[in-house]
Parts: C-alpha cells; sequence; structure tokens
C-alpha cells in the first residue's frame, strides 16, 4: 500500500475513534508526573486496573518523590508485589525517584534522551510521559497499539522501536499520542487479541482487515 494511501487511512482512523472515545486518556490513574512514572513502569506485564490499586496504596505510603526515594526497599517490594517482577520493578522506583530528585531537582525530565537514562524506563514510557505530561508528539507502542495497527493494515512491524517509526511516518503528530490512547481503549472492548468483535465493529468498513 502507498505511503499516500496509508495516510489516508490512519485519517480515517483518527477521526473514526475520535468518535467513538472523545476523551483520550490514559489509564492509569496519577496526579503527578513523577508518579504517573512510576504507574507507567509498574505496568510492564500488568494489568492497568491492578496498577492503580497498587499505586493508591503505594502512594498513600509515599506521597512525595523524596519519600519514596527514601523508602524502605522491603516495603516498596511488598506493595508493588502484586504487579509481578516486584523486586526489579521496586528498585528501578527508588532508583528512579533519587535521580529525579538529586540529578534533576525533582522535576520529570522532558526529552527522550533524558527519560531513557532513568532505571528500567523504555521509549514506551518515554513516549508515554512526554505526550501525556508535556503534551509533545509521542507514539506509544505497546502491545494493543503494534497489535491493532497491523490488524488495521497500517504497519508490518512487531518490534516495537520499527513499530513506532512506522507509525510516525503516518500520524498526524498533535494526534498520534491520543490515538494510541483510543486503540488501547478500542482494543479492550472490541478488537480484542481473541475474538474480536468484526460483527459489531464500528470501524469494519475501513479496517483493512474486512476490505
Amino acid at each position: 500500500m502507498s505511503l499516500e494511501r496509508l495516510r489516508s487511512l490512519a485519517g480515517a482512523l483518527i477521526g473514526a475513534l475520535e468518535e467513538i472515545y472523545p476523551d483520550a486518556v490514559c489509564s492509569l490513574e496519577s496526579d503527578e508526573p513523577w508518579k504517573l512514572l512510576c504507574a507507567v513502569r509498574l505496568s510492564a506485564q500488568c494489568t492497568d486496573a491492578r496498577v492503580n490499586v497498587v499505586t493508591r496504596e503505594l502512594f498513600a505510603r509515599f506521597p512525595t518523590l523524596s519519600s519514596l526515594a527514601d523508602g524502605d526497599l522491603a516495603e516498596i517490594e511488598r506493595i508493588v508485589r502484586p504487579c509481578g517482577l516486584y523486586q526489579v520493578k521496586a528498585k528501578n522506583l527508588k532508583d528512579t525517584c533519587i535521580l529525579l530528585r538529586d540529578k534533576f531537582g525533582g522535576v520529570v525530565p522532558d526529552t527522550m534522551e533524558e527519560l531513557l537514562t532513568l532505571p528500567g524506563v523504555g521509549r514506551k514510557t518515554a513516549n508515554l510521559i512526554l505526550g501525556d505530561v508535556y503534551k509533545k508528539p509521542a507514539v506509544v507502542c505497546d502491545t494493543h497499539c503494534i497489535r491493532l495497527a497491523n490488524r488495521f493494515g497500517l504497519i508490518t512491524e512487531t518490534d516495537p522501536y520499527k513499530a513506532e517509526m512506522a507509525l510516525r511516518e503516518l500520524l498526524p503528530p498533535e494526534k498520534s499520542n491520543d490515538f494510541c490512547h483510543r486503540l488501547v481503549l478500542f482494543g479492550r472492548e472490541t478488537c480484542t487479541a481473541r475474538n474480536p468483535k468484526c460483527a459489531s465493529c464500528p470501524l469494519s468498513d475501513i479496517c483493512e482487515m474486512r476490505l
């Protein structure tokens, strides 16, 4: 498919998803950038719903960045254990908060390069912070995004970095971050990994898998 046609398909999908989900919001709960960063780190191989339960307890116990930076690692591990990989995640959270406090003056960085220096932060996490916190163009290539983008016929990449670069070629920068959030919502409700609801899909007329 030509680049022009792919961009046309992307535009059609963006428009349709905007109608279905007028409010494109991240499903992770947070009221401060550093808390969102922690929540995204905990979400690896874990559902957002479970992360939200865990972070409520975590931030009730450690309400400030500095308190989590100084927190007892064993206690942090106990709280985040339900998210899986709890030892690595707990250490990443503590070390990240220490860096944010001591190196970045308590402010979450606003560049990809600086975000990637934080423990456990990859491009997916960095993109989400750049898009949600700083309103910069971002493509959050999580499993939902990659799966649906391939199913819709937008890309043929499964590697997260290659998928991100391919989508950046197709999506208007100012629409890219919200588009990824909407894909997650649509992937959970309609275009599920198993038994997608194709018969009742509101996007069946533009989905390449149905044409």
